[in-house]
């Protein structure tokens, strides 16, 4: 039964693996960014299928804003996804878990850019920042947590 339990596992898990690769989102970033294109890096190597556009950074704040994304709210990056937007250094399995559970909202950001943050993972030193679902009407709510070391 134990056997049958893991083969089941390992099967969904190639499942939600294969439904990643097969998700395209498409990232607005500045041109030359290099954690822009670290956290491309991080979607890609979680199965998903990112494409890069470089925009002025006079336009691409236009489009966050006009995307829903608080200023309180930005970082370096907008990704959109499935009618979601997906804006800083947000981790993949918080993507999959948005696509998952499908809430009614504009997305989800990581404001600023913390160390540790995929992308932003190039020493051993993490800070703690959480996750925000941005809400239709601008609020937001801590989606997930990553502690500091």
């Amino acid at each position: 039964m134990r056997q049958l339990s893991l083969a089941i596992a390992f099967f969904l898990g190639l499942a939600t693996q294969a439904i990643a690769e097969t998700t395209p989102i498409d990232v607005k970033k500045t041109n030359g960014c290099g954690c822009c294109l670290a956290w491309m890096e991080h979607l890609e190597e979680n199965g998903f299928a990112p494409t890069g556009e470089d925009t002025f950074a006079g336009l691409l704040v236009r489009f966050k804003l006009d995307n829903g994304v608080p200023q309180r709210m930005v970082s370096c990056h907008t990704g959109l996804i499935e009618g979601y937007v997906i804006e800083g250094h947000v981790p993949a399995d918080d993507i999959r878990r948005l696509l998952s559970e499908r809430p009614d909202a504009v997305g989800l950001a990581v404001p600023g850019m913390p160390l540790g943050s995929p992308g932003m993972d190039q020493s051993r030193w993490r800070e703690a920042y959480d996750v925000f679902l941005i809400n239709n009407d601008g609020s937001t709510e801590v989606f997930s947590s990553y502690p500091g070391n």
